[in-house]
C-alpha cells in the first residue's frame, strides 16, 4: 500500500466498515512519519511522541474522523504541526514567571499567519543548516540534539572516538550559530528554552 491514493482509499474503507479499525490503520501507516514531523518542531523525540499520541487520542475520542472530507495524510500532518506549534508558545509562556492568565490562554491559542510564517524561516533554516553538514557531522548532531543521547553513546554506536564526536559536535554548533548569527537568540526569545539545547 505504498501509492498513496491507495492509501488513502484503503484508510475511508477501513473508516467506513470499523472507526476503530480505520484509527489502528491511520496509526500504522502515519505514526512514524508523524514523529519525525513533530521533532522538526520541538527537537525531542520524546516530545515529539507524546503530541501525536495526543493527536491521534483526540482524533478517537472527539470522533474528529468522521470530518475529515480530503486527505487524512494531510489533516494529520497540520494537526501535528499545530499541536506542536501550541506546545512550544505553551513551554514560553511557563518560562515567564511575569505571565498572567490572560497572556498564558493569548499564547495558547492558534497562531496567526504571520507567526507561523517567522516560525517556518527559522525551521527552515534551522533545517538546511543540519542537511548542509557533512554525513558524519549530521549524524552526530541529530543522534545528540534530536534523540538525547551521551557523546560516550553515540561514539560507541557509531565506533568513534569521544574525541572525535566531540568535534563533529563543535562543527555542527558553529555552523548553526553562523547560519543563524545573532538570529537564534531571537529564536530562543521568541519560542523559550525549548530549543537552547541545540546552541548549547
Amino acid at each position: 500500500m505504498s501509492d498513496p491514493l491507495d492509501k488513502e482509499w484503503a484508510l475511508r474503507e477501513a473508516f467506513a466498515t470499523d472507526p476503530r479499525q480505520g484509527c489502528e490503520l491511520l496509526f500504522r501507516c502515519y505514526y512514524t512519519g508523524l514523529c519525525s514531523h513533530a521533532v522538526r518542531f520541538v527537537y525531542s523525540r520524546q516530545v515529539a511522541e507524546d503530541l501525536v499520541g495526543e493527536v491521534f487520542a483526540t482524533l478517537w475520542q472527539k470522533q474528529l474522523y468522521q470530518q475529515i472530507k480530503g486527505s487524512y495524510r494531510a489533516y494529520l500532518f497540520a494537526a501535528v504541526r499545530n499541536r506542536a506549534v501550541t506546545y512550544l508558545r505553551w513551554e514560553f509562556a511557563r518560562d515567564r514567571a511575569s505571565t498572567d492568565a490572560s497572556q498564558l490562554e493569548d499564547l495558547l491559542q492558534q497562531p496567526s499567519p504571520e507567526q507561523m510564517m517567522q516560525y517556518d524561516e527559522l525551521y527552515g533554516r534551522i533545517r538546511q543548516t543540519v542537511e548542509a553538514l557533512s554525513p558524519q557531522s549530521r549524524k552526530v548532531f541529530l543522534m545528540s540534539r534530536f534523540e538525547g543521547k551521551p557523546n560516550k553513546e553515540i561514539a560507541e554506536e557509531l565506533s568513534l572516538s569521544i574525541k572525535t564526536v566531540e568535534a563533529h559536535m563543535t562543527k555542527a554548533l558553529h555552523a548553526l550559530r553562523k547560519a543563524l548569527k545573532g538570529e537564534w537568540l531571537l529564536l530562543v526569545s521568541a519560542l523559550g528554552a525549548t530549543f537552547m539545547h541545540l546552541f548549547f
